[in-house]
């Protein structure tokens, strides 16, 4: 690693500079969720409108001035729904979630825009909006069914993780207890039509063997949504140095997530069983995830994935939406080129976008 410039670790003018060129792009962020559980259920138009997410929201880590002091220039939110819910009825509140980030959208277009694709994406950043995309969090969202799939992508849903905490009927969670060793055939004619209509593969959640299935047979970029490196934290949640150099092959990216547990072994530890105040986890931390994937993978390979209004607390100098700048300025003061910055921020999930787009032809 470059010597630190401990001048530069503030980011300043620099990183202001740059995130105001180039878009950064969010993997995961779970306000939907969030909303959902303080409204005690569906959010109506009504109820989302009381939440007036154009001021600072005391409840949530994101809101809208927020986002717009973090400097972020794309959010996949997720529509998570939990994987314990019956097929049917996972379907009905994922679609539910789904209406929540188009009335949101909606209701912020001044500072909102839908986006499905890369150009969009950059248009929306041009004319000074955050461009809103969706991700479906774990397969039991599509019950088991092709045409859901079709449908979700219809309604404007850019990836689905293959699973949540729990298995699926036809991929294994890296959470659960093994049942198929990775994909079954099914599985892999999901990963197929996926492809096939331009929706990426995402691979946070899932067992290593999954990974290694679903780099088998993608002939899409696939990405990881909000994951980090399993080097430096023993979490099953994170990705191991065998997927990461398997990246380039692929393609994909790594969008290294904020989660504490997931960053170091002692709050992993703490997190399975509690004793006295949780570990403190920092920003300095995230940094080393970030530059683990990218000397494993490589700069290509790596981006962002907070988890904001998913998990508990987050680390001290990224407690809500509003910290990514102080992430990039920790980088900066490690050395990090603007370019190598860009590429992280979002270039490299431009490329993606676009690489599942000309896989599809465009579908």
């Amino acid at each position: 690693m470059w010597p630190i410039d401990e001048s530069a670790r503030d980011g300043g003018d620099r990183i202001a500079r740059l995130l105001s060129a180039y878009p950064l792009i969010d993997g995961h962020n779970d306000l939907p969720d969030a909303l959902r559980t303080l409204a005690g259920g569906p959010v109506s138009p009504a109820e989302l409108e009381k939440f007036a997410l154009d001021q600072p929201h005391p409840r949530t880590r994101t809101d809208l001035p927020r986002l717009t002091a973090g400097r972020v220039g794309a959010q996949f939110w997720s529509v998570y729904v939990p994987g314990d819910l019956p097929p049917a009825a996972a379907v009905v509140r994922t679609l539910q979630q789904i209406d929540l980030v188009h009335e949101m959208t909606r209701l912020h277009s001044g500072r909102l825009a839908p986006a499905r694709t890369a150009d969009q994406v950059e248009a929306a950043f041009r004319a000074g909006r955050i461009a809103g995309l969706i991700g479906a969090e774990g397969g039991h969202s599509i019950c088991d069914s092709l045409a859901v799939l079709r449908m979700l992508a219809q309604l404007g849903v850019r990836y689905l993780t293959l699973t949540h905490n729990q298995n699926v009927a036809w991929a294994d969670s890296a959470t659960d207890v093994p049942r198929l060793g990775g994909l079954n055939d099914f599985g892999r004619a999901v990963i197929a039509e996926m492809n096939r209509i331009g929706m990426l593969v995402d691979l946070s959640h899932v067992a290593d063997t999954t990974m290694h299935d679903a780099l088998d047979v993608s002939t899409a970029p696939v990405i990881f949504s909000h994951s980090s490196a399993r080097a430096l934290c023993g979490h099953p949640r994170n990705v191991p140095d065998d997927v990461l150099t398997r990246l380039p092959g692929n393609g994909g990216v790594c969008m290294v997530t904020f989660v504490p547990a997931f960053l170091t072994a002692d709050r992993w530890a703490w997190e399975r069983q509690p004793d006295g105040p949780p570990p403190p986890v920092t920003v300095e931390q995230v940094a080393d995830h970030v530059e683990h994937v990218r000397a494993v993978a490589g700069i290509e390979h790596v981006g962002i994935g907070g988890d904001f209004d998913g998990c508990g607390d987050m680390p001290a100098g990224l407690d809500d939406v509003s910290g990514y700048p102080r992430l990039f300025g920790e980088l900066a003061a490690r050395r990090w080129s603007d370019a190598d910055l860009a590429a992280l921020a979002g270039g490299n999930v431009l490329r993606v976008l676009r690489a599942a787009e000309t896989v599809s032809g465009g579908q």
